[in-house]
């Protein structure tokens, strides 16, 4: 049986928002339950002898293979669309554990969480209770379980939300990047243009960038710098 229940904190759950970026654009892990035909968020439960955001962690790097992830808590949900013990039911039902009652059935309060990561990194693996794990694009979620939706796009506005005091600590890029491509990510997360120029002018008063060589591919006059956050003190 998956789950024992003295194994972890009743009523209390995480679900993460995990955020790639490929091809000028903005990625989202969702998991799906094939029979079901029904896609959520990765979450997970709270072990009784851990830490939250170790829990957090544990389930990140199980999803993704990674071990360094920015992560960032950014909200609590707690509305009875939450509380739906059907849905849950006929998930343990698909994996062939039939009970009359569970744990997992309960109400359920969820910290919300969002993670930052490198696409091209990324080995997405399912959970015990999930038949697989794909990258979605943002403007083509399918429609998600529960109130999964309404957490990912409250995990957009904090991304969103002081932006530049969050780069130094993205892993949505390689570790040196032009700066079109850095364009590109904020145009994604931001759903919106960017004035070359003025983008350019403003990261570089920053003062987070490291410039290196530029890039050349095929003798090209015009190759773009290569850059990298600064590392922090």
């Amino acid at each position: 049986m998956p789950l024992l229940q003295e194994e972890y904190l009743p009523n209390i759950a995480y679900d993460s928002v995990i955020f790639g970026f490929s091809k000028e654009k903005l990625k989202i892990l969702i998991l799906e339950y094939h029979n079901m035909k029904t896609f959520a968020l990765p979450g997970g439960f709270v072990k009784v002898n851990e830490p939250l955001d170790e829990a957090v962690k544990r389930g990140l790097s199980e999803r993704t293979g990674l071990d360094e992830i920015y992560m960032e808590q950014f909200h609590t949900f707690g509305s009875m669309e939450r509380f739906s013990p059907q849905i849950m039911r006929r998930i343990l039902e698909e994996q062939g554990h039939f009970v009359e009652d569970h744990w997992m059935f309960g109400r359920f309060i969820t910290v919300g969480y969002y993670a930052l990561i490198n696409y091209e990194n990324v080995v997405p693996t399912p959970d015990e209770l999930s038949d697989s794990i794909e990258w979605y694009d943002f403007d083509k979620l399918p429609p998600l379980m529960m109130d999964h939706s309404e957490i990912v796009h409250k995990a957009l506005e904090h991304l969103r939300s002081n932006l530049d005091q969050k780069l130094l600590s993205f892993n949505l890029l390689p570790e040196r990047f032009t700066m079109k491509e850095l364009q590109q990510v904020y145009e994604a997360i931001l759903g919106e243009t960017q004035n070359r120029a003025n983008f350019q002018r403003r990261m570089l008063s920053l003062g987070i960038l490291e410039r290196h060589d530029k890039l050349y591919s095929g003798g090209s006059h015009k190759a773009p710098f290569l850059y990298s956050f600064k590392k922090k003190k």
